[in-house]
Parts: structure tokens; C-alpha cells; sequence
């Protein structure tokens, strides 16, 4: 790995006093990542941020001309952390072009096995990735006084985490020696079976096809998962108590801190979690049985919900090329010039897009990133919405929406409300999550708020599958065992798939023509948040999370660590299993983030 040098000199400093600080790469989910900065540390501040992906992946054109029963198992393949994201998402995209409407059973397992996905993914990113940033270690390395102020800070919440201060959590979050670090690394084994339960294989998934699963369904099937999730149940009454006095105590300890990683709120939310009760997978009804899902869609705009319908979301997306190594393609073919509802599609729709790559050396100036700038069109300005790293865009649309009602998950229209259930050690618990505000009321969309939402989500994602089991259970009693519908698939066909992935928005569409691909487009949420400027000069979210970030890292020069920065792009949930390179001043320092692994070498 290397990282690309700074234009400037020895010492990394331009010409206008900022400090040039380049973290490349960062493995992610398309592509890799690369963040390049310019530090005024006098004012102790990120004044500049350019995200970059130096990879080109090619999807959308090697999809053409493929048989359409082959994309989920094609498409999965995009990422090896949430693929099975991709199959589900391309199996939903399917089922509308064939028309077909999977039976009651298959839906409640495909919903079980995205609910353990979202546990899974959740619990091992915010616990053994997300966690390293804020125990003990990390602490002592960049913030030694805010550490000492943990070690006397009384948490308000011990007697439910057992965490007597707040330095005990952070000790308890250290790679490997860490009490809590070590039983979340045992959550994710549970949880990644019961995924495997429900869809054979992960991440790849063996048993999902368009028109159901051909999971044998069964009792002995649905008891072994739900074991798994009342012990996962049990344990989210630990951690989200656990995490909301990790990250008070952080606003505490640093005032101001709800600047780090802080952009307008523009978030996007696909849904996920159909009710089969009300989904059948046509267009045409997309409006409605989006609604029904159990994560409701929506955009919300400065806190407030713009919209939650399906349609209008989708025809709302634009792919613009902005600084990105790409050609036009306003010369090419328009596929699809309206919807199944008679609307216009721009030519900028995933529906219309041609990918034509133009490689050319990186100038930030102009062209430097393979990825493009999705943005969301309002029938005014061009908005680069975020995925809040997936939880906090989920659920800021499902609380306003008050949509959902279920024994365990509620949205009222303000909040989530949250019902855990008594279980093995602990009785019946009740957590309500509200959009986060700052001290002046204002909304709030920051690396903190990010983090804390993620586990509510996981508490949510817990809720959602006590549900889907209980529906799927009745289903077998009553004697309905059939998980799969025969389809034929169509010579020609427009369809489009709406899901969430891990970390946010997910959206297949498809364009069938004498019965083969003849235009497809995968966009997941890293193209949303890693976006480049666009041709308006708009940043996309990393960049503008990251631009204007103050510093409270206690550590210059040499031993400067960027942990705020970190911060602020990780709490976007970038996938980070890997390593970053760091460059600053000269030095090329590797810093590996993998569980385990604080230090510089």
C-alpha cells in the first residue's frame, strides 16, 4: 500500500500555511478510499477535503447482455462484506420485471435474514471498528487529558452495562484485552448464523432466487434462530445504555465536539423490510406497499420529511459525472423515457445511464476520482444526500413517518419507540430514539449522532425480527409451507429494486430487451456518501463532513493521528476491515485500524 504524495513541500505545507494530510487508502465497498486534506492547525480546523476512489469496478457493463436470473448471483459479488445486500436488493428488482410475488413465508425469511445481516454487520463495525476510536488506548494516544476526566466521570447508566465509569467502558473497548470488545467478537458468530439459517450461505447467499428462498422451512429452523436472537436481545439491553453514556460523555468532555463530522442534514432512506402482507412488486403500487415497509423510505431536508414515496424517490435520482473519470453520455441512447406510470425519466436516471470511463491522471482541479456524484433532484437543487452510515438515515424518516406499528418497533411520528421483551437475566425493556438536535435546536447530523444511531438500529433491527419470526412461525403452523413462485421472465421489461444495505441507500435498476440485460445499475450507498464534487462545485457528504471539522487532538506534527477526521468519515461506515495509510509532513506512516492494531509502525 502507498499513500500519493502532496504537491507541495518537504514538510507538507502550502503555500497558505495548511498542512497537507492524505489518509489512502481505505479499503471500501467500491473502490478504495482515499482522503485527502488541508489542516489550518493555528485554528485547528480542517479548511479543505477531497474523497477519492482510485478503483474502477465496470458492473454496470459487464451486466449486459447477461441472462437477468443471473444478477443476483452476479451482483452479490460487488462486495464480500454486504453482498447478500446486493442479492436481495437485484431479487427484489427482478420480481418486478417478471411480475411475480413471492409466497407470504419466503418474504418473512428473506426479511429474518436481512434483519441478522443488519445485527451482524452493526454489532462487529460499531464494537471491534467504530469502539477502537473511542477506548482507552486511542484515548490516552490523542486525548490524555480527556481520559483522565473518564477515569473520575461516574457512568449514569452502571447498574444497567455494568460499566462503573467511563473509563471502564473505554478499558473494556480495548482491541483484544477488552471485556466488551471480546464478547461482541462472540455476537457476530451467533448472528452471522442466524443469517445462515435463513439463507444458506453468507455473504453470498445460496438459497435466495427471484419468486422466494428454497429454504426448508420448519420449526426446528425458526427455534434455532430465535435462541439466537433473545441472547442478542439480551445483549442490546446492555449496549445501548452502554454507548448513550460513551458519547454524552464526549460532548461533555469536548465542548463543541458536535462539529466534528457535522453536515446539513440531506438524508436518504430506500426502506427495507417489505411486508409481504402489502408488497406484490408492482410499480405501479410501489407508492403504497413502500410505505408499508417496516423501514420506512424518505428524504429528510433540514430535519424535516420531504417524502416517503417510492416513486417519487426514484425518479428523483440523478447520476452526475461532476470531477469524476468519466464521459458523457447525452449522446447515447435513452432507454427508458417513461415510468410504468406514464412520468419522465431524465436521461441522468440509473435507468439511462452509460458507463464510458475516461482514465486520466488525478488533478483536484478537475478530474480525480472514480466515483461519480449521485444526487437527488427536489425539481430545484441538485441534493447530495448521505446515508447517515445507513441507521441514522433509517431512522429519522420511520420516526417522522409514524408508519410503523408492531409490538416491538413503533414510530410515532416524532421518535422510535423500542420494545425488548423480558429475557434470560433481564426483564422487558423500552429505549426511544429521537432526531438528535444541537444545544440550539437546531438539527443534527454528526460523526456522534451517526455513531449513537447505528445502535438503536441494532436494537431496532432486533424488534423488526421478533416480528418477522412470529409471522413466519404462523405461516408453518397454519400449515403454509410453500417458500418459492414459478416466474417467466419477460422479453422485454423495466424494473428497479429498493432496499437498504448495511450502510445505507441501495437501488438496482433494469432495462430487459429480447430477454437479456440490456442495461443494468447497482448503486449502493458508497457512491451517495464518497461522491465527488459535482459540476455545480457541490462537495459530496464525506468531503463536506469532513471540510470544516474542528480538531480536538491533543497531538502535532509527527504524532498527530487525525482521530477526529477518522472519526467523522467512520461514523459514515466506509468498510474498514483493512488498513489507512497516512501522509503527513514527509513521513508516510501506516496506521493499521483493524481490530487490534492502534498504533503507528
Amino acid at each position: 500500500m502507498t499513500t500519493t504524495q502532496p504537491k507541495h513541500a518537504q514538510s507538507g505545507e502550502d503555500t497558505t500555511g495548511l498542512t497537507e494530510m492524505s489518509w489512502d487508502p481505505i479499503t471500501r465497498i467500491v473502490g478504495s478510499l482515499g482522503i485527502y486534506t488541508k489542516i489550518d492547525f493555528p485554528n485547528r480546523r480542517v479548511a479543505e477535503c477531497h474523497s477519492t476512489s482510485s478503483i474502477f469496478r465496470g458492473y454496470s457493463i459487464f451486466m449486459k447482455g447477461k441472462d437477468p436470473r443471473d444478477a443476483h448471483f452476479i451482483t452479490s459479488r460487488i462486495c464480500g462484506i454486504c453482498g447478500d445486500n446486493h442479492a436481495t436488493c437485484s431479487v427484489y428488482n427482478q420480481n418486478m420485471a417478471y411480475g411475480v410475488r413471492p409466497p407470504h413465508l419466503g418474504e418473512w425469511i428473506i426479511n429474518l435474514g436481512e434483519a441478522a445481516e443488519y445485527m451482524f454487520d452493526h454489532n462487529i463495525f460499531q464494537e471491534n471498528l467504530v469502539g477502537v476510536d473511542f477506548c482507552e488506548k486511542m484515548i490516552a494516544e490523542t486525548n490524555p487529558g480527556v481520559l483522565e476526566f473518564a477515569n473520575r466521570k461516574e457512568s449514569p447508566h452502571a447498574a444497567e452495562h455494568g460499566y462503573r465509569t467511563i473509563g471502564d467502558i473505554m478499558r473494556a473497548l480495548n482491541p483484544f484485552t477488552g471485556e466488551f470488545y471480546r464478547e461482541a467478537l462472540q455476537v457476530s458468530r451467533y448472528t452471522r448464523e442466524m443469517f445462515c439459517l435463513m439463507e444458506g450461505k453468507h455473504v453470498h447467499p445460496s438459497t435466495l432466487y427471484p419468486g422466494g428462498v428454497g429454504t426448508h422451512a420448519t420449526i426446528q429452523l425458526f427455534t434455532d434462530y430465535y435462541a439466537r436472537l433473545m441472547r442478542y436481545v439480551e445483549f442490546m439491553k446492555k449496549v445501548v445504555p452502554m454507548h448513550d453514556d460513551l458519547f454524552d460523555f464526549m460532548y461533555e468532555a469536548l465542548p463543541g465536539y458536535e462539529e466534528v463530522g457535522r453536515r446539513r442534514v440531506l438524508l436518504g432512506c430506500w426502506g427495507s423490510l417489505n411486508d409481504p402482507d402489502h408488497c406484490d412488486f408492482d410499480y405501479k403500487n410501489m407508492t403504497n406497499w413502500g410505505r408499508k415497509m417496516f423501514v420506512t423510505p424518505g428524504v429528510v431536508v433540514d430535519g424535516k420529511l420531504v417524502t416517503n414515496d417510492l416513486v417519487e424517490i426514484n425518479l428523483g435520482i440523478r447520476i452526475l459525472l461532476g470531477h469524476s473519470f468519466y464521459r458523457d453520455w447525452e449522446d447515447q441512447e435513452q432507454f427508458v423515457k417513461h415510468d410504468p406510470l406514464g412520468n419522465a425519466v431524465d436521461m441522468r436516471h440509473p435507468w439511462n445511464q452509460h458507463t464510458i470511463p475516461a482514465p486520466q491522471k488525478r488533478d483536484f482541479d478537475d478530474k480525480y476520482s472514480w466515483t461519480m456524484s449521485p444526487r437527488w433532484y427536489d425539481g430545484k437543487d441538485f441534493l447530495p444526500l448521505d446515508t447517515g452510515g445507513g441507521p441514522l438515515a433509517r431512522l429519522w424518516p420511520t420516526a417522522l413517518s409514524g408508519l410503523v406499528d408492531t409490538e416491538f418497533v413503533k414510530s410515532t411520528g416524532h421518535s422510535v419507540i423500542i420494545n425488548l421483551p423480558r429475557t434470560a437475566l433481564k426483564p422487558e425493556v423500552s429505549f426511544e430514539w429521537k432526531p438528535p438536535m444541537d444545544p440550539k435546536g437546531e438539527p443534527l447530523s454528526n460523526a456522534i449522532e451517526r455513531d449513537r444511531a447505528r445502535t438503536y438500529f441494532q436494537a431496532y433491527a432486533a424488534g423488526i425480527a421478533l416480528h418477522c419470526i412470529e409471522k413466519a412461525l404462523a405461516e408453518v403452523r397454519g400449515g403454509n409451507s410453500k417458500t418459492w413462485e414459478k416466474f417467466v421472465v419477460p422479453d422485454e421489461a423495466i424494473s428497479c429494486g429498493f432496499t437498504e444495505a448495511v450502510r445505507g441507500v441501495l437501488s438496482h435498476h433494469m432495462v430487459i430487451r429480447g430477454g437479456k440485460i440490456a442495461n443494468y445499475h447497482p448503486y449502493p450507498p458508497t457512491p451517495w456518501n464518497g461522491s465527488v464534487r459535482d459540476q455545480f462545485g457541490t462537495p459530496g457528504p464525506y468531503e463536506d463532513a469532513v471540510q470544516n471539522t474542528p480538531i480536538f487532538e491533543e497531538n502535532r506534527g509527527e504524532d498527530f493521528k487525525g482521530i477526529d477526521i477518522m472519526r467523522a468519515v467512520r461514523s459514515m461506515d466506509p468498510c474498514l476491515p483493512c488498513g489507512v495509510h497516512m501522509y503527513g509532513g514527509g513521513v508516510d506512516r501506516h496506521v493499521t485500524h483493524s481490530p487490534g492494531s492502534l498504533n503507528v509502525i
